[in-house]
């Protein structure tokens, strides 16, 4: 699946530059030109990677890292001309991932997003049981569902759609977003086959099923329970 970067960044020019090389690297892009758009273009693109930077108009960039922390745990990297060590780490206090200081390459920034992706990958990997709630697990590994003594496989979609959803906890998913997301934006079929799929991954998550509320008229949020 295309990972996809989310840049938020005031400076038109760097972050058509960040973008080219991005998309040269087969990474889906999505930009915003300031912290309020970023903040929309976030909930409803659901990118993997989020690049910002500090100062911008309407919502600068610390305001945008707080709440997308309070939201997801997706990765963020801060870009920034503002440097000292006591900046860097109130960013890390509010969550980011990394810290890039301007002017810096391009180049090296994808890297070190490359290289971030991989660690957050590789650590879902090494977590091979994620509690989803009521005493239900997921198996990251073997992709199935366990809870007493059940073990549920799923298929891809319904993985995709349970990963998704955990991503993104008390986030409300609109059914185009999902869509989007687990069938590509090229997908012509009918949206309602999103109700269909997250019919059939309630049916396999037992008592944990609840969990993923439908909100009528809009789409689906995975909350919280014990």
């Amino acid at each position: 699946m295309t990972k996809k970067v989310l840049i938020v960044e005031d400076e038109r020019r760097i972050r058509e530059l960040i973008s080219d090389y991005f998309v040269a690297q087969n990474w889906s892009v999505c930009q915003a030109a300031d912290g309020s758009e970023g903040l929309y273009t976030f909930e409803n693109e659901i990118p993997d990677l989020v690049i910002l930077d500090l100062m911008m108009p309407e919502m600068d960039g610390w305001e945008l890292c707080r709440r997308i922390r309070r939201r997801s745990g997706v990765p963020i990297i801060i870009l920034t001309a503002v440097s000292g060590d006591d900046r860097q780490i109130e960013g890390y206090e509010l969550g980011a991932d990394d810290y890039v200081t301007k002017p810096f390459s391009p180049k090296v920034l994808v890297s070190k997003a490359e290289v971030l992706m991989r660690r957050v990958d590789g650590h879902l990997i090494s977590a091979s049981e994620t509690p989803i709630g009521f005493g239900v697990r997921l198996n990251t590994r073997s992709r199935k569902l366990e809870y007493a003594e059940e073990s549920v496989e799923l298929t891809p979609k319904e993985y995709g759609l349970l990963q998704l959803l955990l991503r993104n906890r008390g986030i409300v998913l609109s059914r185009d977003t999902i869509l989007g997301y687990i069938w590509g934006s090229e997908y012509e079929g009918d949206v309602r086959v999103v109700d269909t799929h997250i019919k059939k991954l309630r049916g396999k998550m037992g008592p944990a099923s609840e969990c993923i509320r439908t909100v009528f008229g809009v789409g689906y949020t995975y909350e919280e329970k014990s």
